[in-house]
């Protein structure tokens, strides 16, 4: 189902949006304002499953016994060497 609504855009997205729709990347503006609503949908639905991995990954970490905890400096060691490297080179 199609639904007519009127938009608003400032200047840079409208000369944005005539640009692609002139170069045949959309065949109208709607077509473009539509592309871009998808790929929020799309943006925010792999956010929540980020979240939802993120929050089970601090639900299983909660449950490791802390004797098996790793330290600050073995977890992020690579990242402590990347950073290093970054600041001799």
């Amino acid at each position: 189902m199609t639904v007519k609504t009127t938009l608003s855009f400032t200047e840079r997205h409208h000369q944005f949006l005539t640009e692609q729709v002139a170069r045949g990347v959309f065949a109208t503006t709607s077509a473009g304002v539509a592309a871009a609503v998808e790929q929020m949908i799309q943006d925010e639905e792999a956010r929540q499953i980020m979240l939802s991995a993120l929050a089970e990954e601090i639900s299983a970490r909660t449950a490791t016994p802390r004797a098996a905890y790793r330290g600050e400096d073995v977890t992020f060691a690579a990242a402590f060497a990347e950073i290093e490297a970054s600041h001799e080179g």
